[in-house]
């Protein structure tokens, strides 16, 4: 397979694309694994795919990266902004042969929702039942996809762990008219992809993820979801906004390995247009920070690494003495985890952490929380989402504290020791460049 791609490419001429958006009526039915697929097909058959993740996500887009063979960005008309959106799609036209947007939870779930995203840009939808314990309801639940709401612009259905070859034409024959019958996906667990906590592995955990992805691919040719979907136009829209040097000249420290994972793309291309360096880390395995004047914590899976983290007393050395030093940091989520006391992981058992936070985090078996988020700081006002299981018992009083968007209400605690500014909440960095700019050591907001 050819290497992956770079990111997205200068803003091309509008163009008509075969695109699609991939939902389902709820999570858990495989619409990850069907967009992947579609990707791996059509890049099999020598296309150029550009594969988007509808709302805040992290693990599928590894996932959909590895079989389209380029980086996904995030589309959300909340957390992104339908202006955002627009200027990627735009120029993922300008390269791509098909566009594949992956939904979030069900179709209708959120505010904004799937549907939504569907329905502003235009996109048909193809929605994927896990129709292993159905038959004419088939029928029904498509019907009502469908139907609920504002018109979608066409809808296509998908039977995913089909029994059989009868059982499958049950529920083709159950569908109405207006509504396309794509084909079916047979049971089969050679093929699926493992799950924990948080969600899907991330696709470096999978060493046999083409194997996986060759077999779905093989699945879906002979299906009628295998042919190109019908051509959108996708309109046209004013490239991203230049931005200002703000960080030229800083070299800016990222943690990225197993343990801390959670980055978006268009994160990183913010942090290089306002004229950063990166510089990448490994919290697990390196004894020292990079050279650097600023550091990013992002997101991840500490909890798993707990004891690895814990023996690195070089790193977490090097920490504590880059917060004491007045070093400007962000840390997001586990990032955070990783800066309290200590840690307690899912079997009861405490880590020593870097301690530049007071107090514990604890990982628990429910959802602690999950959603959008509005952080507004002095620096400015940035949005994003949470997503945990752990929860934080902790003497310090919090900063202030994010806001719900659905409802107003109070959201995760932000905290601030010194110059680190550390949240649960994970920050869409393009949704306010400037505040990032300032958190990450610019002299002033919209300073040079």
């Amino acid at each position: 397979m050819p290497a992956v791609a770079a990111p997205l490419a200068a803003t091309a001429a509008p163009r008509r694309v075969p695109a699609l958006l991939v939902a389902a009526p709820a999570s858990g039915q495989g619409k990850t694994t069907v967009t992947a697929a579609l990707a791996w097909l059509h890049r099999r058959q020598g296309r150029t795919v550009r594969v988007f993740k509808s709302g805040p996500d992290y693990l599928d887009p590894s996932i959909l990266a590895a079989a389209s063979g380029a980086p996904v960005y995030s589309l959300d008309l909340w957390m992104t902004g339908a202006d955002d959106a627009a200027a990627r799609l735009g120029q993922a036209a300008g390269v791509a042969d098909l566009i594949l947007v992956e939904g979030v939870m069900g179709l209708h779930d959120g505010t904004p929702s799937s549907a939504d995203l569907a329905r502003h840009f235009g996109l048909p939808v193809l929605s994927v039942i896990q129709a292993g314990a159905m038959a004419q309801t088939f029928g029904a639940l498509a019907y009502g996809l469908a139907g609920y709401g504002l018109p979608l612009p066409s809808m296509q259905v998908l039977a995913n762990g089909v029994g059989s070859p009868r059982h499958a034409d049950m529920l083709r024959e159950s569908l109405p008219a207006h509504i396309a019958w794509a084909g079916a996906l047979a049971r089969d667990p050679a093929a699926s992809l493992p799950e924990r906590h948080l969600g899907l592995l991330a696709a470096d955990e999978l060493p046999d993820l083409n194997a996986r992805l060759d077999r779905l691919a093989d699945a879906l040719a002979g299906q009628p979801l295998g042919a190109l979907p019908a051509a959108v136009e996708i309109a046209a829209a004013p490239p991203l906004p230049a931005l200002p040097p703000l960080l030229a000249g800083k070299t800016i420290a990222v943690a990225r390995d197993a343990a801390f994972r959670f980055i978006y793309p268009a994160n990183l291309d913010t942090l290089q247009a306002l004229g950063a360096r990166l510089a990448f880390f490994s919290p697990l395995d390196d004894l020292a920070l990079p050279g650097c004047d600023a550091l990013w914590l992002p997101g991840g899976y500490p909890e798993l690494h707990a004891a690895r983290l814990s023996a690195n007393a070089g790193m977490l050395a090097a920490l504590r003495r880059a917060h004491a030093g007045g070093m400007p940091m962000l840390a997001e989520c586990g990032g955070m985890m990783a800066l309290f006391e200590n840690l307690v992981d899912k079997a009861g058992q405490s880590h020593s952490m870097a301690g530049l936070l007071p107090g514990v985090v604890t990982m628990q078996a429910r959802l602690a929380a999950l959603g959008h988020q509005q952080l507004t700081l002095p620096e400015g006002t940035l949005r994003g989402h949470t997503f945990h299981y752990s929860s934080a018992q902790t003497p310090l009083a919090p900063y202030c504290h994010a806001t719900v968007p659905r409802d107003g209400s109070r959201g995760e605690a932000v905290f601030r020791q010194g110059a680190l500014t550390a949240s649960y909440t994970h920050l869409y960095f393009p949704s306010d460049p400037y505040a990032i700019a300032a958190l990450f050591g610019a002299a002033a907001r919209g300073g040079a």
